[in-house]
């Protein structure tokens, strides 16, 4: 078998191609948090810290020269970083809790009772039958 052929079976296994889906999936589901994070969540907790931004928080290693830009450990970045992330994951937990719990509804519903088979039917006859001679 050839090489080409191997990769051809295996990118066509079911297996890659539903995984190629989820992050393709996946990654629109992450822009559509970020602009849910940055676009609705973060205005009005803005408001309520104070609009306190972290990003421009920093410590000055060298300070700039002669067309030299300044080294700095922008730490406020990360911290921001930080806090987004939190944020990000608290509301993937809350749809994914959410969701669970719409399945946990569907799955305590009862099922309906099935259908008596051709046997039980031709059974349930037979005895109608068998009564009504009696």
């Amino acid at each position: 078998m050839g090489m080409m052929s191997e990769f051809k079976q295996f990118a066509m296994k079911g297996n890659v191609v539903d995984m190629a889906v989820g992050i393709i999936i996946g990654a629109a589901f992450g822009k559509i948090v970020s602009s849910f994070v940055a676009d609705v969540i973060m205005p009005p907790l803005g408001l309520l810290i104070g609009g306190v931004d972290f990003t421009d928080l920093a410590v000055t290693l060298q300070a700039a020269s002669e067309g030299v830009a300044a080294v700095t450990l922008n730490y406020g970045k990360f911290i921001q970083t930080v806090f987004d992330f939190t944020i990000v994951a608290f509301a993937i937990f809350i749809a994914i809790k959410a969701m669970n719990s719409l399945k946990r509804k569907e799955e305590e519903k009862p099922a309906a009772p099935a259908a008596p088979s051709k046997e039980e039917q031709l059974l349930a006859e037979i005895r109608d039958l068998l009564k009504q001679k009696t």
